[in-house]
């Protein structure tokens, strides 16, 4: 039922190491790292949802113009659509699970709006 995924084949400016992706590319978990002050884009995907776990320190979320933060156990869930950004705003670093599910599950289901590295 499922099939291990090792890391992503490319450089990324966020660690992540994929642990399984289900046979029929429905659902894909991932272990994200980000470091103290570290964020992600202001982004929205057409095709999947998220459902985000944090494992260790403290994460601000933001989703739909909503921000808030989670700490060690607790999640949230980003709907199809939903314009989000996950950010790190401790002095340690933040590690969650994500849950993509859909069905289209690539790293070209990403409309940035808003990003510091220049990719939006």
């Amino acid at each position: 039922f499922f099939s291990m995924i090792r890391r992503p084949p490319r450089a990324t400016l966020f660690p992540y190491t994929t642990l399984f992706r289900s046979i029929g590319d429905r659902f894909l978990i991932k272990h994200i790292t980000l470091k103290p002050g570290a964020k992600i884009s202001l982004q929205r995907h057409r095709h999947r949802a998220e459902h985000w776990v944090v494992v260790d320190g403290v994460a601000r979320v933001t989703r739909d113009g909503e921000t808030f933060e989670l700490s060690e156990d607790q999640s949230t869930y980003i709907p199809i659509g939903a314009k989000h950004r996950l950010e790190n705003p401790a002095d340690t670093e933040l590690h969650i699970v994500e849950v993509q599910s859909g069905v289209t599950l690539s790293e070209d289901d990403i409309e940035r709006f808003d990003d510091v590295y220049g990719r939006a």
